[in-house]
Order: structure tokens, then sequence, then C-alpha cells
């Protein structure tokens, strides 16, 4: 139960952090603080923290912004 209090807001600031930027860089730089909160909260750890930072990194840069119409 306490994983699940803890995880609640995190995953509420990944999705409102998620790919949040206009070019590349600024999407790998959202995702890896994402990553980075996550992976401190679900490990509880600097190992955590790293590999979070490098998935979220790697999930922000590959996003496509979206394009209005």
């Amino acid at each position: 139960m306490k994983t699940i209090l803890k995880l609640a807001p995190v995953i509420g600031l990944a999705g409102l952090l998620a790919a949040c930027g206009t070019t590349t860089e600024q999407r790998a730089a959202t995702g890896a603080i994402g990553g980075a909160v996550a992976g401190q909260a679900i490990g509880g750890n600097t190992g955590a923290t790293v590999a979070g930072a490098a998935i979220g990194a790697i999930g922000g840069a590959v996003t496509t912004p979206k394009k209005p119409n």
C-alpha cells in the first residue's frame, strides 16, 4: 500500500511533464527529470534514480510533439 501511495503523485507528475517541450532536447530533459523522480520514488537509491533518468530521457527524446492542423 505504501508503494501505491508513493507512485500516485509520481505518475501524475510524469503525465504532466511527459515530453513537454518543442525541441528534442527539451523533451529529453523533461523526460529525464520525470524519470529521475520516478526512479527515486520507486527504488529509493541512486541506481534507480539514474536508470529512471536515462529511461525518461530516451522516452522524451523519441516522442514527437503534436502539431496543430
